[in-house]
């Protein structure tokens, strides 16, 4: 018998005529691990909030159809569900600290089931051990890096022994190592302890392949389930852009089995490719652009950052002796790990914070910006934080952009309507901006920064939430934007996103600048930033980082043909 039965799900959230879920069927089963994707909105957060139980007694709302758990009716008699059996981890780690000590953390939700000390004892030392948190156990949580944060909280649901683990994008704030360990850790959840794993994710190079089946949502309906590979062959042709690069790349060559990772990839081309040659230009530098170091500046200077260092009131040195110049018109992608420094640098650029000693000039007069609706905005520079709630306190999507503009004694002359269909949030202009789904509320912030028109756009992890689709709309946008002027720099640990429109790249590392020039180089060369295709090509062919990329050099000499250029756009 299935763990949890769904037949027809439907809810509506109150005061909303259009259902978050409409006839859900699903059935999961006892430590599986299910994969949950679809685009932002389509239900997948939703419906994780119902199988944790949190959906009706936190928002209300109205039900019907049929849903049970190990035989309990979840939608009459959810409080029969046995405590701390199903838990459910969210986004932001942040949310979810309530105590200051790493083993009060962990005692918190043993304390409120009733344990007694003894238990909580022994199993707060399991748990510690288990997730590697030993060697914090006496550092405060606030001092805590992202990814340590988010293995505590993962270690305080872990330690009540559920025997359902609820993940909603676990990784989205952290930098690819941090977001690989902790996704080898809920793996090792499922299958060394046996707990049954749900997982939300959008950046689905990282865990596909460690799914037993996928569940694809669209529009509050389940479009799809069973397995990674099932889904490759099934899946319907406007969602295949959801599938990995590594599995569109060799999908879209009519291989089959299709690999999963890119170690079968790897093997793969070594074997297709044989005693065969790549096509000369198809080696050495051949897909960098050429764009030197020097050139990267040639463009009338925007803002420039001499030897600037910052150190918080705590004595935490943040940034150390940075140099920065940018440009009109660049895209520039900032890496690091968590906590290098990559969003005080973005705060100072943007004068919210000031820096210790250094200098930042920005070369944007109020002559230049009174002649020029580009630098309409009073200062020029407009900041978009990690968090889109900070920035979300009116009663609808469209007072948040008048709002803004009212602020700064700005009219609507059409922009409001003109960023709400092109973010696609017209549908939700008159909704309140905290029913919205994460990617949505992502989509409502970035729309209230970009109504001021600035002349320099600074994004901290503008994708957080955002599907494959709208991130491709996202960065069509932004370049849009290069076009005309605006420069754009993007703290991000989304590599794929960056690699396909950023052409600058600077590393952060531990608060001092260690890299600054061409992007393709540390996309297609990097150990952890290079993208997917990147690390598949690497030592077959270099400078690769996109699917377009590899099927341009591969499909002829490997395959002796490659889609039309129309098939792959179509399913791209």
């Amino acid at each position: 018998m299935a763990l949890f039965e769904i037949q027809n799900l439907t809810y509506f959230y109150p005061e909303s005529s259009l259902p978050a879920l409409e006839g859900v069927d699903l059935s999961v089963f006892e430590g599986e691990f299910l994969l949950m994707v679809g685009d932002s909105g389509s239900g997948k957060t939703t419906l994780a909030k119902f199988l944790a139980g949190l959906l009706l007694d936190f928002y209300g709302g109205k039900i019907g159809g049929r849903a049970e758990y190990r035989g309990i009716d979840i939608v009459g008699d959810r409080r029969r569900v046995p405590r701390g059996e199903i838990a459910m981890v969210f986004q932001d780690p942040e949310k979810q600290l309530m105590m200051t000590e790493v083993e009060g953390e962990i005692a918190f939700g043993l304390e409120n089931l009733g344990f007694t000390r003894e238990e909580m004892g022994r199993r707060i030392a399991e748990v510690m051990a288990f997730m590697g948190l030993t060697a914090v156990k006496d550092v405060p949580t606030f001092e805590l890096s992202g990814g340590i944060k988010q293995k505590l909280v993962i270690s305080s649901v872990l330690a009540m022994q559920p025997r359902v683990l609820i993940f909603d994008e676990p990784t989205s704030q952290l930098d690819p190592p941090s977001a690989e360990e902790i996704l080898n850790l809920i793996k090792r959840i499922n299958e060394e302890l046996g707990i049954t794993v749900i997982l939300i994710e959008q950046r689905l190079e990282r865990c596909f392949h460690l799914a037993d089946r996928v569940l694809l949502m669209d529009g509050g309906k389940a479009l799809f389930c069973g397995t990674p590979r099932e889904m490759i062959k099934d899946c319907p042709k406007e969602r295949f852009a959801l599938i990995p690069p590594v599995c569109r790349f060799f999908c879209q060559l009519g291989f089959s089995p299709v690999p999963l990772t890119v170690k079968e990839g790897r093997r793969v081309l070594k074997e297709k490719l044989g005693k065969r040659s790549l096509p000369a230009d198809a080696e050495g530098e051949s897909f960098f652009e050429g764009s030197s170091h020097k050139t990267l500046y040639e463009k009338r200077r925007l803002m420039e950052l001499k030897n600037v260092s910052f150190v918080y009131p705590n004595g935490r040195q943040a940034l150390e002796g940075i140099d920065f110049k940018i440009g009109t018109g660049e895209f520039v992608a900032v890496l690091g790990e968590n906590g290098a420094g990559k969003t005080t640098l973005l705060r100072i650029m943007a004068g919210l914070a000031v820096p210790g000693w250094g200098k930042v000039d920005f070369h944007c007069s109020k002559e230049k910006r009174a002649k020029n609706p580009t630098f309409s905005f009073p200062g020029g520079a407009a900041y978009l934080s990690q968090n889109p709630g900070d920035y979300l306190i009116r009663d609808t999507v469209e007072e948040e952009l008048l709002f803004t503009l009212k602020n700064f004694g700005m009219k609507d002359d059409g922009i409001v309507d003109y960023l709400l269909k092109k973010l696609e949030l017209d549908r939700c202009r008159k909704a309140n901006p905290r029913d919205l789904s994460g990617g949505e509320q992502q989509r409502a912030a970035l729309a209230s920064v970009l109504v001021l028109r600035p002349s320099l756009l600074l994004l901290d992890e503008p994708t957080r939430g955002l599907d494959r689709f709208l991130k491709i709309e996202l960065g069509n946008f932004l370049t849009g934007l290069i076009d005309q002027g605006v420069s754009v720099v993007m703290a991000t640990h989304d590599v794929e996103f960056a690699a396909r429109f950023a052409r600058r790249a600077v590393i952060i590392h531990g608060g001092e600048k260690v890299y600054d020039g061409e992007a393709r180089e540390v996309f297609s060369r990097s150990l952890f930033y290079a993208t997917q295709i990147g690390k598949l090509c690497r030592g077959f062919a270099e400078g690769i980082t996109t699917v377009e990329e590899a099927l341009e050099v591969f499909g002829p000499v490997i395959f002796d043909t490659v889609p039309a250029k129309g098939e792959q756009k179509g399913r791209e």
